[in-house]
């Protein structure tokens, strides 16, 4: 089995012409470049679809992945209920979120190479009709148990969209597009968490748990409508002349296709598309197009039938067992480590609030309802979104801004610089929560800071995931899979002696050793790679690390 360098697949290893040199013939500091470089031919390439077509096959998506957070961790402001209903003590009962937290990790190990073997397609069809059955059994179960493997079986296949989920937002978008698209995704994600206990706690109190899971299965049959008939196949195979990211031989001489020459492109190929021979299948029709001076082939266009089969086909080239393997060497890679150990204590501090507060505020002396407790997501959601625009729009931004200084080359580590917000933000967030519920403060010093915690769910992984799409954009989605699923180990790890920690040490104590761990690991990742990151991208690029 040969083993490949990262170098041979994308030559200019993450450091990127984004912009035109101002003394480029015909061009100005403004302009953009698009990375990578679409195809000049194929309108069956993802990066070319109507910008209609990207936005409701991402949306799709991107709901899949709230949803599948919503009917499970939404679950959550009614433990308090399900622990008397089912006479189960408080650690038995968090196992209804701590376990399926465990299972959307691990078989992010199973979905990611299916999807690689198989398509994304048929894993998200497939994958979301589950989902729906699992909600529907939650709704019906009788007993503690049948609703603990209901939420296992529904976490196992919401896991499908984990990585795969944030790897569509490289099928579909450009570099430049790629933080805000991130962060819209990692706002879904989060939103779910936040929404759905929100809405659960007015839902039981008014009905009961079971109504939660009966919305959550009508919303989720809806999702899975939209993803039979409105997401196609995103999977696409790019061929060695656009070297992924549009270089020709390395970052200095990269050459990439303006936005214009794309659409003049396109405009040539949908006319070549609608005459008579452009529907012939799947032999490709030949035209001369001038693009360039260069005579170009061009590729039939699909049809709505072959976007709506469920069947992506195979690569008589990719071995099964291989795309099981590949990813796991990659642990090598520092931007991989950062990402999921930044990624996984974010996702500890805002589910260990999650778990706690209904035993906090509905028990003496706050005293809530179910549906006043569930209040407490607001600010949580308000966190999640404020990430979100930080961590994508913002982030993208200040790296437009960096790029223009740095006469158009756009450097990765550009967005580590934005770490800071949540590293200040979080980590006195964390602290104000656990002094507030230890000394039974006000009320809104338990908002505040569970609003301030929640920030770092968004904007740390929309930072960081899109840091390592960019550095090792050829294998992102086997790199994300390993974010994802790594992650959701080291949380679960956390998480199942949150509430034994939490009886021994207090909440300020337990809160505290988190925030130090949080703004530990920040901390340190910003401080090697924001000044050594390009020195170690360059060399990991050499290692002979890829199947």
């Amino acid at each position: 089995m040969r083993f490949y360098t990262l170098h041979e697949l994308d030559t200019t290893e993450g450091t990127v012409q984004l912009r035109k040199a101002a003394n480029d013939a015909g061009s100005d500091a403004s302009s953009l470049v698009l990375v990578p470089r679409p195809s000049q031919n194929d309108p069956n390439d993802p990066l070319r679809w109507p910008l209609w077509k990207k936005h409701v096959a991402f949306l799709s998506v991107c709901s899949f992945t709230f949803l599948t957070n919503y009917g499970i961790g939404g679950l959550s402001p009614a433990f308090y209920i399900l622990s008397l209903e089912f006479d189960k003590t408080v650690s038995e009962t968090s196992d209804l979120l701590l376990w399926p937290i465990l299972v959307l990790g691990v078989f992010n190990f199973f979905w990611v190479p299916v999807a690689n073997y198989f398509g994304k397609r048929p894993v998200f069809v497939v994958a979301s009709g589950l989902l729906c059955v699992s909600l529907l059994w939650g709704a019906v179960s009788t007993s503690f148990e049948s609703l603990l493997w209901s939420q296992i079986i529904g976490a196992f296949a919401g896991s499908s969209t984990e990585a795969l989920g944030a790897s569509i937002v490289n099928d579909l978008y450009f570099l430049h597009e790629r933080g805000a698209k991130m962060g819209l995704y990692m706002g879904f994600i989060s939103g779910g968490n936040t929404i759905g206990p929100l809405i659960c706690g007015f839902v039981i109190t008014s009905l009961s748990w079971r109504w939660h899971k009966w919305i959550a299965v009508i919303l989720t049959a809806i999702n899975f409508l939209t993803i039979l008939f409105l997401v196609p196949e995103t999977r696409y195979y790019r061929d060695e002349s656009q070297n992924i990211a549009g270089g020709e031989s390395g970052p200095s001489t990269m050459a990439s296709s303006s936005r214009d020459d794309i659409e003049a492109t396109a405009e040539q190929l949908e006319k070549v598309s609608d005459t008579p021979e452009g529907g012939r299948g799947e032999n490709s029709t030949k035209a001369d197009m001038a693009n360039d001076g260069a005579a170009l082939s061009a590729i039939p266009k699909k049809t709505m039938i072959q976007d709506l089969s469920p069947w992506s086909g195979l690569d008589p080239n990719i071995n099964l067992l291989k795309m099981f393997l590949r990813p796991l060497p990659m642990f090598a890679y520092p931007c991989v480590i950062y990402a999921y150990l930044g990624y996984a204590v974010s996702l500890v501090l805002t589910v260990a609030v999650n778990i706690l507060n209904p035993f906090v505020l509905q028990a003496p002396p706050y005293s809530w309802s179910p549906m006043i407790n569930g209040l407490i997501n607001i600010p949580g959601l308000i966190g999640n979104l404020a990430g979100s625009f930080a961590g994508g729009w913002l982030v993208d931004m200040f790296c437009d801004w960096r790029t223009r200084r740095n006469k158009g080359v756009f450097e990765p580590e550009n967005r580590l610089y934005m770490c800071v917000l949540p590293l200040l933000i979080t980590g006195a967030g964390c602290v104000l929560f656990g002094y507030g519920v230890q000394n039974a403060l006000h009320w809104t010093s338990l908002f505040f800071g569970y609003g301030m915690v929640s920030f770092a769910l968004t904007a740390v992984p929309t930072i960081t995931m899109a840091y390592v799409s960019d550095c090792v954009l050829p294998v992102n989605s086997d790199a994300l899979m390993l974010v994802n699923g790594s992650k959701n180990i080291v949380a679960f790890g956390f998480l199942y002696g949150i509430i034994p920690w939490v009886d021994e040490a207090g909440y300020v104590g337990c809160f505290g050793a988190q925030a130090g761990i949080f703004v530990a690991i920040i901390a340190i990742g910003m401080a090697l790679l924001i000044p050594l990151g390009g020195k170690i991208r360059h060399k990991q690029a050499r290692w002979r690390i890829i199947m």
